[in-house]
């Protein structure tokens, strides 16, 4: 989606991991790999994507670039450039997604929720914070009534919301729609599996309904501002109009 000589975007399809991992040890194919095959040089992903995310995903193409993102997406919304420290503040990394999620929620919120440090973030060390504040934003795009019985209800409904994470902790959009009792559609972690599997019978897809629309940063080099946009792939015309 975007190459220059420090940078590339690719759009990640969902089911794909992004780097081997013990927690999924049967998976063949990454992304870090492919990438890496066809550019045939080494790549550093400086965030990450669930293996059911779909969207955009940033990789570095030399270390020292690699640290200057990774330091720019752990900054939790305010990250600092080149001269770190100086007048050249730069913002921090926006990133949009869009998800499909049960219920109709309110028009526009906050979720202001801390979320406790998963364990295999445990690699950050006995000295990581074990509670870390997490904030998103939402907004709802559009909502759905499925010819789906759900519990007491002869029908079932979805909605199509923005979400714009503040923070960045490990499914931290997944937790947060979880805590607001509108979890995503096809989320095995966070969601309700019999809704899951009713609304893939009916769509005839089966997927985690979370896409990675948007990217904005400053370049880490030249600090000009980048928007890497990933349209939601054919497969989310399969909802029906709102």
């Amino acid at each position: 989606m975007y190459q220059d000589a420090h940078l590339v975007a690719i759009d990640k399809p969902a089911g794909l991991l992004v780097h081997r991992t013990g927690l999924d040890a049967g998976e063949t194919r990454f992304a870090l790999q492919l990438l890496r095959d066809q550019l045939g040089r080494p790549v550093w992903p400086v965030h990450r994507l669930d293996k059911g995310t779909s969207g955009v995903l940033l990789f570095a193409l030399d270390a020292g670039t690699a640290g200057l993102l990774g330091r720019a997406f752990a900054g939790d919304g305010a990250s600092q450039g080149p001269g770190e420290g100086d007048s050249a503040a730069q913002t921090g990394p926006a990133k949009t997604y869009l998800a499909m999620v049960r219920g109709w929620p309110a028009e526009a919120g906050l979720i202001d929720h801390p979320l406790a440090r998963l364990a295999e973030d445990a690699r950050a060390g006995p000295r990581a914070t074990l509670v870390q504040p997490a904030r998103t934003h939402w907004r709802t795009l559009a909502r759905h009534e499925l010819p789906l019985p759900y519990g007491a209800f002869p029908r079932t409904r979805c909605a199509l919301v923005e979400l714009r994470p503040e923070t960045g902790r490990r499914h931290q959009l997944r937790r947060h729609l979880k805590h607001i009792a509108h979890p995503i559609i096809g989320d095995a972690s966070y969601g309700k599996g019999a809704l899951n599997r009713a609304v893939a019978g009916w769509l005839g897809w089966q997927r985690l309904w979370l896409h990675a629309a948007r990217l904005e940063l400053a370049h880490p080099h030249t600090g000009q501002p980048l928007h890497i946009v990933a349209p939601p792939g054919p497969e989310w015309r399969r909802w029906p109009p709102a």
